[in-house]
């Protein structure tokens, strides 16, 4: 009998062993295909922002992005990830109420010499988890990169690139999107999809810049009215949008704690980066939902297929910081409004004299800022974050509070950085080099080597 008992014990501690080991194989694998699906909004950005060039300029606004990409990952990996775990509590470096933050927690498992920054046979979740980020910090990159095509310098803009991507956003994310952090811990700040932490950073980033880098050639009257400078290819366009949206999925998915070994909040369900509760179900409803919104709102407002493509993007922003909370319906209609408002912000933008090329700051700034003010209308009361030993609740102060804070981070570097660049020559090229396009002077390639061709016309 005792026998037999010993045998079911350890029968039992075997299986409970394999379900461990599976649970921890199931998030790794889980955060690993995000990192593919995200690097399709790269594809897409990189579609996106070539098409909306006009074809002198097309390969160098791919060049940059691409470039940009590959400078922020070893940035990201010597310096952004160990902020995200030394700042969340402010600026002091103290340790948080869930003692996974601070300077030690930090050089413990952030330090480019810390055993968890490799091979490390114990330890099988980091590198994906970084991963996930790195792609996240990419992602900054490449907004702000749409907004500054055809002018900008690509030293300059890389300088731009690393310092939003692995120290500016990374703080943000520290501070809001992470379960030591301060306006989550304090005022109840709840941005799941990080219409904030990403989208408002990069955006208010990005108009910081574009003060200080100007308008392209051509783009304003005398008269402060404004030309539409057509890119060459809105096919090109609309299908990057359309991978953007496709890689969305990714980013969202990187936003989702799942039930396994290594980073669980639960071991039974989904749920939030700040432990809240959430299904994978719920969160497919509303990315749908704010994705047809935005379609139709910004169809009905304007008839215009890149607007159109851009409403996609845009109604999934507006509902990213809530995604995980709101009714369909809701992630509906916040969707539609969010997108039905972007050509009016567009329109203000341009007529404060600010050449944003591709809508980077109303798609992504204006409209991140609409859904971090979204949840704080509709979801306050509803839990923001499980606690060390409490239930922190959302509120509009908290949304509000998060929003300024998100705008604040994001412009004021970007317009410091940039003025510092412009003073220093290094931001525009030079005003021959725009005209004559920036493929034939910056690029040892030809996008276009045979020319493009304009469809045929009946004679008269």
């Amino acid at each position: 009998m005792e026998q037999d008992l010993a045998t079911l014990a350890a029968t039992v501690a075997e299986l409970q062993a394999k379900s461990a080991s599976n649970g921890t194989m199931f998030s790794e694998v889980f955060y690993y295909l995000t990192i593919p699906l995200m690097v399709l909004i790269h594809v897409g950005f990189l579609a996106y922002e070539m098409g909306a060039s006009r074809s002198k300029n097309a390969l160098a606004s791919g060049i940059k992005n691409i470039l940009a990409f590959a400078m922020i990952v070893p940035f990201f990996y010597y310096v952004g990830w160990w902020i995200y775990w030394a700042f969340p509590t402010g600026l002091s470096l103290s340790e948080g109420a869930m003692g996974i933050s601070g300077l030690a927690y930090a050089n413990e498992v952030a330090s480019p010499l810390s055993q968890y920054m490799g091979p490390n046979l114990d330890d099988r979740s980091s590198g994906v988890f970084w991963g996930a980020f790195v792609l996240f910090a990419a992602t900054t990159a490449s907004i702000l990169s749409g907004g500054v095509i055809e002018r900008i310098q690509l030293i300059g803009f890389i300088i731009l690139a690393v310092v939003l991507g692995a120290f500016v956003w990374i703080l943000a994310a520290a501070w809001g999107w992470h379960a030591d952090g301060w306006l989550v811990t304090q005022f109840g700040y709840h941005d799941f999809g990080a219409a904030g932490v990403v989208h408002m950073i990069a955006g208010f980033f990005c108009l910081g810049v574009l003060i200080n880098l100007g308008p392209r050639i051509g783009k304003f009257n005398a008269d402060g009215s404004a030309n539409h400078l057509a890119g060459h290819s809105m096919p090109m366009t609309l299908i990057g949008l359309m991978l953007i949206i496709a890689g969305f999925w990714g980013f969202l998915m990187g936003c989702v704690i799942v039930p396994g070994e290594a980073w669980s909040w639960s071991s039974s369900i989904e749920a939030s980066i700040y432990g809240t509760p959430m299904t994978m179900s719920g969160m497919t409803f509303n990315i749908l939902m704010g994705f047809s919104g935005g379609i139709i709102g910004a169809w009905m407002t304007t008839r215009d297929p890149f607007w159109m493509m851009s409403g996609a993007l845009g109604g999934i922003i507006s509902c990213a910081a809530g995604i995980d909370l709101w009714w369909p319906p809701l992630a509906f209609v916040i969707g539609f409004l969010g997108a039905s408002a972007m050509p009016f912000i567009a329109t203000t933008v341009e007529k404060m004299g600010i050449d944003d090329a591709v809508g980077a700051f109303t798609v992504h700034g204006a409209l991140g800022l609409w859904g971090v003010i979204a949840v704080g209308i509709v979801g306050t009361g509803y839990p923001a974050m499980f606690g060390a030993s409490d239930v922190i609740e959302i509120s509009f102060f908290g949304q509000l509070l998060g929003g300024i804070v998100m705008a604040l981070l994001g412009f004021v570097p970007g317009y410091v950085v940039s003025l510092v660049l412009k003073v220093t020559g290094m931001l525009r090229v030079p005003e021959e080099a725009e005209i004559v396009g920036l493929d034939l002077t910056k690029v040892p390639a030809s996008a276009y080597p045979e020319g493009i061709h304009a469809s045929a016309t009946p004679a008269e």
